[in-house]
């Protein structure tokens, strides 16, 4: 006969309800890390917030480098920016220089990481070659191609007119000078682009190309059917920082000006704002025209985001 042989002690103890778990105690807020971005913070808002601020406000002023009083104008710089046409000619020549630098920066930089990606043997050298011009000063890229744009003794005419093309005249020295400017900045900002796609190459699985092999893809159906479609979002990165990078052209086009009178009289809206104001002196002015082409540039990468956030969803 079987016999219960729990004790009251167990009894009470296995209906007891379970004591609720201990109170954490409340989590202390540490403002440790605050001191470690002070400094950056610092730097960021007396070097750039300041500035930006500061050029707001001149663009509502006659703000002048001559010393003069600064007075209140309202709008007036705006509107006379909007009505000036040698601002919008360098405005549409900018444009124009973005339309046909970006595409070909775009392209080469994924065709040269799928190359130097594929290549095992000469991979270290295809690298050095492709990246090395980037790290190049402005001032050093500009005068070997100016050198090389020469219509005597340049290196480019010299082989064109030992192949019958004609080498008396160059890009550089003719009458629409854009074109030298879009190939020297390709060569020299390629490598950019170039690391972008190579970094982003490194990290697509290598099983996922050896399942294509499996099921018989070849290299041209892996390319568009798996790496293409991997490196959208690269792609999306590489094609905004192009846009934000040629719409602010300047460096090159005002160094190579020296050299080719015609792109003296061929401004691009960053120059221009320089000669309204270190040259012409007028602050105000430089500053509206400023904020103009800084609203151009948030609207272009808020639009490119958009219209690539939709392809993607």
């Amino acid at each position: 006969m079987s016999t219960d042989t729990a004790t009251p002690a167990a009894a009470s103890t296995a209906d007891r309800p379970p004591s609720p778990a201990p109170a954490r105690a409340p989590k202390r807020r540490s403002w440790l890390g605050l001191w470690f971005v002070l400094p950056f913070l610092a730097v960021y808002a007396v070097f750039m917030l300041w500035p930006m601020l500061l050029g707001l406000y001149y663009s509502f002023t006659d703000k002048s480098l001559t010393g003069r009083p600064v007075e209140w104008i309202g709008l007036a710089n705006w509107a006379e920016a909007f009505g000036d046409p040698a601002a919008m000619d360098s405005l549409w020549n900018t444009a124009r220089f973005t339309v046909l630098s970006t595409p070909p920066l775009v392209i080469l930089g994924l065709a040269f990481a799928l190359l130097a990606h594929r290549a095992r043997r000469i991979g270290w050298f295809l690298r050095l070659s492709f990246f090395a011009p980037f790290v190049i000063p402005v001032s050093v890229v500009t005068m070997i191609w100016l050198w090389m744009y020469q219509p005597a003794g340049g290196l480019i005419n010299h082989y064109l007119g030992e192949w019958g093309l004609g080498g008396d005249r160059l890009w550089a020295f003719q009458e629409d000078a854009m074109g030298s400017v879009v190939a020297t900045t390709v060569w020299w900002t390629l490598g950019f682009n170039f690391l972008l796609y190579l970094a982003a190459l490194q990290t697509i699985p290598a099983e996922v190309y050896e399942a294509a092999d499996i099921d018989g893809a070849n290299s041209l159906q892996k390319l568009w059917g798996i790496t293409l479609p991997l490196l959208k979002r690269t792609t999306a990165l590489v094609i905004v920082l192009q846009l934000i990078a040629s719409l602010r052209i300047f460096d090159q086009y005002y160094l190579m000006a020296g050299g080719a009178a015609n792109l003296a009289t061929e401004n691009v809206f960053i120059q221009y704002i320089y000669n309204s104001g270190f040259v012409g002196f007028r602050i105000g002015y430089a500053s509206a025209l400023s904020y103009i082409l800084f609203v151009c540039i948030i609207v272009i990468a808020l639009i490119q985001f958009r219209l690539l956030s939709r392809r993607e969803d």
